[in-house]
């Protein structure tokens, strides 16, 4: 057994999230959190809404209304989200917490001791119009090095670059198209030179273990050739106050630094709200344990570079040296684990141009395991990948009702119509045992290729060996089997059936856990399958409200103890088998056309 950290990437709460965003880091987290919690692991699964930073105030001030009010209001919209679409956290938080301005405080001050927070001045970008700094991400500008027309004042995504927003030729502001001002102000700079060293071993260490995806690790090698020092202030005044800058109220964390230590906050607030507050150290503090962050291709630049050099900071592993603080050496991650982007219809999301599909607005008329089935068969693992509404209808239809949900509602049929129970088999044929032992590899199969991140293919295997059942079915014809003499035959074909049920059940369950719960009810069982996140009301550990009252919040959280463990679980002959409904909606054809008349605004 190992101890597993599921550090999953944290949703902005400028606004509600969109499918693009859980392809990215919801739904791939929460895929190998529930496989790795069944293969017997420990798994902490940790993450919150992020909101501080200038688009959180642009935001508020366009409705007139607070940025805490709006980080409150959206903060509880995505919580209900995410617990729609079953994402099974151990804890998922926030940044407005009082702990997690401690943690932050806390691990920015020993990186600053050991020497690797320098303060320079430089330009820093002003709206005209508001006074406001304008973070990196909200400026364009044509990229000096490839001449890509869309590089961000932080990186070009083109090639990859890591830039200022004072190199960009021609800057605008993404907010209102402005030209920012630029003004010369001193900050704290991530000393990434003298980490540079320490940055590019670790590297080179994860590609010599062959685990990470060739294009995460690819890309954060070559970020290493011009690496330079990096902001970790604003002249801002929504975000976590810098240490030793008290005086200073208009200068605050970036929202990047602030952001990363939050996998580390979180596993310390989980530890503090269970009761042990030291709990966390099993997952940070010991070396053996392991790491995974999981995120879109947008955010590598931060989980790659930005926060392994903040970690080895703390650690006091680069050029200067230096000793960690009260929270001990922290482990830096085993694996990046990004995904690429996923586009609707040919386009990319854009919220701001009507290029959305909010995920609350996709499970008010859709089930939630079609849209985790999607995005499992057909998201972006590797490569970018595309959302359209004919090929979401096609695989709910051909695949999940067709195929798996075919196989759960003809197996129980039969078995309620001719038993009532799961019958007692007689002696087992040979391609009775050939499907019961291609069906059973599956476990090791399947379970690989998840723990392997190759999600796709694990899905693929499990569905493949649908499709074997299926055959199976059309080859021995149990339906055909009537006579009194045949019931003994009819009662093997059905008890394997039931067994494979129950298998093909647990492998596709970390996939469509709503469903695995619903199918084990079919085959007489208790539907618990699949433990399900909750949310609860809680109070600030640390800080009261501004009129003194205690500062509630929701979060996500569950006790995912309970889920079997991954491997054949014998039916038991005589459970009873009641006739069954489908557990999958078919989707009408016409839903196609509706859905695109619907969004028929794409990039007006």
């Amino acid at each position: 057994m190992s101890r597993v950290l599921s550090s999953v990437a944290w949703p902005y709460a400028n606004g509600p999230r969109h499918i693009g965003h859980v392809a990215g880091f919801g739904v791939p987290s929460d895929v190998f959190s529930r496989y790795m919690r069944m293969a017997g692991h420990d798994v902490l699964m940790v993450s919150g809404t992020d909101e501080h930073g200038t688009p959180i105030l642009v935001a508020a001030d366009a409705e007139g209304i607070s940025a805490r009010e709006l980080a409150d209001r959206n903060n509880r919209l995505i919580v209900q989200d995410l617990t729609a679409l079953g994402l099974s956290y151990d804890l998922f938080t926030r940044t407005t917490t009082g702990n997690h301005y401690k943690v932050v405080q806390s691990m920015f001050e020993t990186v600053r001791d050991n020497g690797y927070m320098i303060e320079q001045s430089m330009g820093a970008a002003i709206s005209p119009s508001t006074g406001r700094t304008l973070p990196d991400r909200y400026i364009e500008g044509t990229c000096p090095l490839c001449g890509y027309e869309g590089a961000r004042g932080d990186q070009c995504d083109n090639c990859g670059k890591q830039l200022d927003p004072t190199d960009l030729i021609k800057p605008r502001s993404k907010i209102n198209g402005e030209t920012p001002e630029f003004v010369e102000t001193t900050h704290y700079f991530l000393d990434l030179p003298a980490l540079a060293k320490a940055l590019g071993e670790w590297l080179d260490e994860r590609e010599e273990s062959d685990t990470w995806r060739p294009n995460v690790i690819r890309f954060s090698q070559n970020l290493l050739g011009e690496i330079k020092p990096r902001a970790m202030t604003r002249d801002i005044d929504w975000g976590i106050p810098v240490p030793g800058w008290e005086d200073q109220p208009n200068k605050r964390l970036y929202v990047w630094f602030d952001a990363v230590v939050g996998y580390l906050s979180a596993s310390i607030e989980w530890a503090r709200r269970n009761g042990d507050p030291e709990a966390w150290r099993k997952w940070w503090n010991d070396p053996e344990a392991l790491s995974y962050y999981f995120m879109g291709k947008d955010n590598i630049v931060f989980h790659s570079q930005i926060w392994p050099a903040e970690l080895l900071g703390y650690n006091g592993k680069g050029d200067k040296g230096g000793e960690p603080g009260d929270l001990g050496q922290l482990n830096l991650p085993t694996e990046v684990v990004s995904s690429e982007f996923l586009t609707m219809e040919g386009k990319k999301f854009a919220s701001s141009r009507g290029i959305v599909i909010y995920v609350r607005d996709m499970l008010e008329r859709y089930q939630a395991d079609a849209l985790r089935y999607f995005i499992s068969a057909a998201g972006p693992e590797t490569h970018d990948a595309d959302f359209t509404w004919q090929e979401f209808v096609r695989r709910t239809n051909g695949e999940l009702v067709a195929g798996w949900g075919n196989l759960v509602n003809r197996t129980a049929s039969m078995i309620h119509k001719r038993f009532g129970q799961i019958p007692q088999p007689d002696e087992l044929k040979e391609i009775d045992q050939k499907l019961l032992d291609a069906v059973q590899e599956g476990f090791d199969t399947v379970g690989k290729l998840i723990r392997t991140h190759r999600q796709k293919a694990a899905l693929s295997e499990a569905m493949r060996l649908v499709g074997e059942a299926n055959r199976y079915v059309a080859e021995t014809q149990p339906f055909k089997l009537k006579a009194e003499e045949e019931l003994p035959r009819l009662g093997t074909i059905l008890w394997t059936l039931a067994q494979v049920v129950s298998d093909l059940n647990l492998l596709l369950s970390p996939f469509l856990p709503f469903s695995a719960n619903a199918i084990d009810k079919v085959m007489g069982g208790e539907g618990k399958v699949a433990p399900m996140p909750h949310i609860e009301e809680v109070e600030d550990l640390d800080v009261k409200a501004e009129d003194g009252s205690a500062r509630v919040y929701p979060i996500i959280t569950g006790d995912y103890t309970s889920a079997p463990k991954w491997e054949r679980h014998a039916v038991t002959v005589g459970t009873p088998i009641a006739k069954p409904k489908p557990v999958f909606q078919k989707l009408d054809e016409d839903v196609v056309q509706e859905e695109l008349d619907r969004y028929s605004n794409l990039g007006k």
